[in-house]
């Protein structure tokens, strides 16, 4: 008997979005009307790569930028639900699924002593280059149309769980925990045992009740959250039965 806990990071992990939260080290914490205003939809990673040059072309460096990014709070009551997953990391598988990059998640989660919680972070990869700036790239390439173009993901869920069956591996649930526009494609593919659980208030939540609606509601069961204590309660539960 075990348990899959697939996580998105920002505002989901952690309090913040991530990568907004990195222009705290522009000058005057702020980016220029024309870097701000390039950004097109789908295409973030691509206008992240923008900001992180002109955060290198203003002498930002690695120190500063991960003492400002371990700065972020985590989301109510996560501190406690990340311990308690650790203490029964033989019953829970878990991940995180983000739109984020690594170096930030790295950071954040080995700062505040988490990294061994998660068994894989899947996220674009990042890196700071020979003159010190860093760099993004794309998750991987995919072919669904509801994604941005740079993650889906359901690709992601699905390839991850495929190679746990090929290692004979099967979860009695998948719990998918998020926020996010992007989080709806995965939350969709979820089965009928599995359950969703939308942050209180964000677009996943509202997306997820317009299908409803729409009468096109979603398989798996769903619980709203709004503080992490609400997840750990249902998993203390889970583990119960």
């Amino acid at each position: 008997m075990k348990f899959l806990l697939v996580f998105d990071f920002d505002h989901t992990i952690i309090d913040e979005n991530s990568d907004t939260w990195i222009v705290q080290c522009a000058p005057e914490r702020k980016l220029p009307n024309g870097l701000r205003n390039s950004y097109q939809p789908g295409h973030w990673t691509e206008y992240m790569s923008r900001v992180f040059v002109y955060l290198g072309d203003n002498g930002v460096k690695e120190d500063e930028m991960k003492r400002t990014m371990t700065t972020i709070p985590f989301t109510a009551g996560m501190i406690d639900l990340l311990g308690f997953i650790g203490e029964n990391k033989e019953l829970f598988d878990c991940i995180i699924v983000s739109d984020s990059n690594t170096v930030f998640i790295d950071w954040i989660l080995k700062a505040a002593d988490f990294y061994k919680v998660f068994d894989e972070v899947f996220t674009n990869p990042a890196a700071f280059n020979s003159t010190g700036y860093l760099t993004v790239q794309h998750f991987h390439a995919h072919h669904c149309a509801k994604c941005p173009k740079n993650l889906c993901k359901r690709k992601v869920l699905k390839e991850f769980l495929d190679k746990q069956l090929e290692r004979g591996v099967s979860y009695t649930q998948t719990v998918y925990i998020g926020d996010g526009g992007n989080d709806l494609c995965p939350v969709m593919f979820l089965k009928k045992n599995d359950i969703a659980m939308p942050r209180q208030g964000y677009t996943l939540e509202k997306k997820i009740s317009q299908l409803a609606q729409s009468l096109s509601p979603i398989q798996c069961s769903v619980l709203v959250w709004s503080s992490a204590i609400d997840i750990m309660s249902y998993l203390k539960l889970l583990i119960k039965e």
